[in-house]
């Protein structure tokens, strides 16, 4: 049965797409059968993995969650697009953000993309979900779902005052949808460690957080690199091979692996 990760924080532009994407390939390149699901629909993920025109999908997240709310029988391979470094994606578009409304008066809503995951998730070894950066409908759904979180933060002082706010949603969420949601890790991401401000952030983070919660010992270096690759529709392990930023994710897809055996 796969494990089922969670990239999310409540702010925006920490890299979650980047990561979800790149983490996704790196777990691929070990090789795990991975799945990749854009629960965002801002689509970035869709994007920066090669999906060019979401809006012209025919079937996508949104068409998914929209069958299993009606009733439908699903087929929970319909919509997966095969990436060509090794990881499938379920992609998501601009419908997804109307998926809010038909949520709203459900009973039992927050649940309805778990029903998904629970149908697939024993065809892959991980399933990575990205989220918006809100504690959405969607992203509540996604968090009911997952076995674990991972946080991406940036070492700027507004982002690490804001992971206060992330841990007690993980908390609500835990005590009353998913009693089993676990923090896989706080992951710091576009670092640049030449700066003194930087490094004081880190160490703020590391201090308050550091003896309850994992923080990856690897960081995600500050780089151009990564934004280039993502405008690409590929990893940056093809974009830039032998580059800091694809060391570091092959290092986070180390520490992965090695806290789930």
């Amino acid at each position: 049965m796969g494990k089922v990760l969670v990239i999310a924080n409540r702010k925006g532009g920490c890299g979650k797409s980047t990561t979800t994407a790149n983490l996704g390939v790196g777990l691929a390149r070990q090789g795990k059968k991975t799945l990749i699901i854009d629960a965002d629909s801002q689509h970035s993920l869709s994007i920066s993995l090669g999906v060019k025109e979401p809006d012209n999908l025919p079937i996508s997240l949104a068409t998914i969650m929209s069958d299993i709310i009606n009733d439908y029988g699903i087929d929970p391979t319909s919509g997966i697009v095969h990436h060509s470094e090794g990881v499938d994606l379920l992609p998501t578009n601009n419908s997804l953000a109307g998926m809010e409304i038909s949520l709203a008066p459900l009973i039992g809503r927050e649940t309805v993309l778990k029903q998904y995951i629970d149908l697939v998730k024993p065809l892959y070894d991980y399933c990575l979900i990205d989220t918006a950066p809100t504690l959405d409908l969607l992203s509540v759904n996604a968090l009911a779902a997952a076995d674990s979180v991972i946080i991406p933060v940036t070492p700027k002082f507004l982002d690490a005052k804001g992971l206060e706010l992330v841990l007690r949603s993980i908390s609500q969420i835990r005590k009353a949808i998913n009693p089993n949601l676990d923090i896989c890790g706080i992951l710091l991401t576009m670092v640049d460690c030449r700066t003194i401000f930087t490094r004081d952030i880190i160490s703020l983070v590391e201090s308050a957080y550091g003896n309850n919660i994992r923080i990856f010992g690897e960081h995600i270096p500050h780089s151009v690199r990564a934004a280039e690759s993502t405008a690409q529709g590929i990893s940056i392990y093809k974009h830039d091979p032998n580059g800091k930023v694809a060391a570091a994710y092959a290092a986070l897809t180390e520490e992965v692996l090695s806290n789930a055996a």
